[in-house]
């Protein structure tokens, strides 16, 4: 039998790999299968990464739900310690005191309960504004939804306008379908449905007739066009109407004054004769048969609405139960219309309402007959005017109703916390005869609401999502 060589300094620096390790890199080996150790390492170093991302994105998420919250949390934490500090430091005033006498045990009796009062009163603020918010929370989705749609609904309309005209009344004709029935219902459901018998309604079946029954008839062109440009355009100033885009109610308001529709069709729809016959037939708008024709048409409106709604229904709208543009126009006393009405007699204020809605539709039907219906420019500039009031007064809507709103919440708030600070300063004061505070307390006492008479700061909310959020005021009317 062979000697076995002896080992080289080579071979005992380079010593075999035990059965252990052998076995344990074959385990590696076929537990990777294909992939090599690098690849491994990368494998290892990406998940490590994905963990990163995945715990990044639950951080900004629990970020941004909770981002108001905190807010309003932070608010009432304040409110709380501002409390807890009167107490305390009122509790300190009176221990270095002398010994209270019986009449002074009184006092500091009284002293608590209206410590105890302001905790309450404050305590109830912080839980009507937090309900308020919470609210909010509620009807978000239904006011972020109502946005989108409206915001998309502008730009659509102007692509359409750019790129297809022509599908302008297409679109026109699916929201009335979708938007008209909601109205009706929400009406009803509030007990506003008389509103429903208004001229602009009443206009709404008499455009959809015109688009799809009768596009070759002469007459129902020159009435749809007068009444669209005339007192349906002109209501988005007399009535106020806004575009807010949560607001699908306001929204709804506002597409209901549809000028922009006819604006298409008599200068921007390409071959609009062979689709709408009339416009052949009407190549330029004959000023008196357009005032008779509209006129007409008007007055069939106001004799149903005045034997169907004031007459019919006279004892339920004297009564309050419903209301109607009449009633509601006559009770704005801040308008000009409810000033005038008011001036007139009782008993002739329906017929000089009703001439006056006459003399009204004729006149802002002049600039329509004799300069919009031959003029593409003028069209345009008119269409941007209206658009621009609404804007404008949806700008004010966001802008004053919420913030003053909210700004008279935290105005009570400010008050009743000052009053609540001048009664316990006047409960601890009654008896007794404060003590002069040392050079050490002095700084401490000086800082005390019960040691002072200056009000408490007005507090401000500094975050503007806060004020955005609180729903429309009150004093914010229907805008029909």
């Amino acid at each position: 039998m062979a000697e076995r060589p002896p080992l080289t300094s080579g071979s005992r620096s380079s010593p075999t790999p035990s059965i252990g390790s052998r076995s344990a890199s074959f385990l590696n080996s076929e537990s990777l299968g294909f992939f090599s150790i690098p690849f491994e390492k990368f494998r290892d170093d990406a998940s490590e990464w994905t963990s990163a991302f995945t715990l990044l994105g639950t951080l900004l998420l629990d970020t941004i739900e909770t981002y108001f919250d905190s807010r309003l949390d932070l608010l009432e934490r304040r409110l709380k310690k501002h409390g807890d500090r009167i107490k305390k430091r009122t509790e300190e005033a009176l221990k270095r005191t002398k010994t209270p006498l019986p009449g002074e045990m009184l006092d500091m009796f009284t002293l608590d309960k209206e410590v105890q009062k302001f905790r309450l009163r404050v305590s109830s603020r912080m839980t009507s504004l937090a309900a308020t918010w919470h609210s909010t929370k509620v009807v978000r989705t239904r006011e972020k939804l109502s946005f989108f749609f409206g915001v998309m609904n502008v730009l659509i309309s102007a692509l359409m306008l750019g790129m297809s005209p022509q599908w302008i009344h297409i679109a026109y004709t699916a929201q009335a379908c979708v938007l008209l029935p909601v109205r009706i219902y929400t009406y009803k459901k509030k007990q506003w449905h008389y509103f429903l018998f208004d001229l602009c309604y009443f206009c709404q079946i008499l455009f959809l007739a015109f688009l799809w029954f009768m596009p070759w008839s002469p007459i129902m062109l020159m009435s749809s066009y007068c009444l669209a440009h005339g007192s349906l355009a002109s209501a988005v100033i007399t009535w106020r109407n806004s575009l807010v885009f949560h607001d699908a109610d306001k929204i709804t308001s506002l597409f209901i004054h549809p000028p922009f529709v006819f604006t298409v069709i008599r200068h921007f729809y390409p071959d609009a004769e062979l689709r709408f016959p009339a416009l052949a037939k009407v190549p330029y708008m004959p000023p008196g048969k357009a005032l008779l024709v509209s006129g007409l048409i008007y007055l069939v409106w106001q004799g149903l609405y005045w034997k169907f709604v004031m007459e019919a229904r006279r004892k339920k709208i004297e009564s309050g139960q419903r209301t109607t543009s009449f009633s509601y126009l006559l009770n704005d006393k801040r308008g000009v219309i409810g000033r005038m009405l008011g001036a007139v007699k009782p008993v002739w204020r329906e017929p000089f309402f009703m001439f006056g809605q006459f003399v009204y539709a004729l006149v802002t039907e002049i600039p329509a007959v004799f300069l919009l219906y031959d003029s593409k420019f003028w069209s345009g500039a008119f269409l941007l005017l209206i658009f621009g009031v609404s804007v404008w007064n949806g700008g004010g809507f966001y802008i004053e109703v919420f913030g003053r709103k909210f700004e008279r919440e935290l105005e009570a708030l400010r008050k009743e916390l000052a009053e609540a600070t001048a009664r316990s300063e006047g409960s601890s004061n009654s008896g007794r005869t404060s003590p002069v505070p040392s050079d050490d307390e002095g700084a401490s006492s000086h800082d005390s609401p019960l040691m002072m008479s200056k009000p408490l700061p007005a507090i401000q909310i500094t975050e503007p999502g806060l004020a955005a959020d609180i729903h429309e005021s009150e004093e914010d009317k229907k805008n029909i």
